[in-house]
């Protein structure tokens, strides 16, 4: 008698073909230009190439406040 795990795995492993094929495909150099764009597009929202205020800045140094 087989094993139906095993029988459920083999449907996988034969299934699996059928779904990377369904997958569409484009060229290198039109996804490059897409993230190229999208990069151009929302470059001013990038908190690594623009400045963080001071005051929106979760990592800032906190202040120490000291009584003499």
């Amino acid at each position: 008698m087989s094993d139906p795990f095993s029988i459920a795995a083999m449907k996988k492993v034969v299934q699996q073909p059928w779904l990377e094929a369904r997958v569409s495909c484009i060229k290198v150099s039109q996804a490059a230009a897409d993230l190229k764009q999208f990069c151009l597009q929302n470059v001013q929202h990038d908190p690594l190439l623009t400045r963080v205020s001071s005051s929106t800045n979760p990592f800032r140094p906190q202040k120490i406040c000291s009584f003499l």
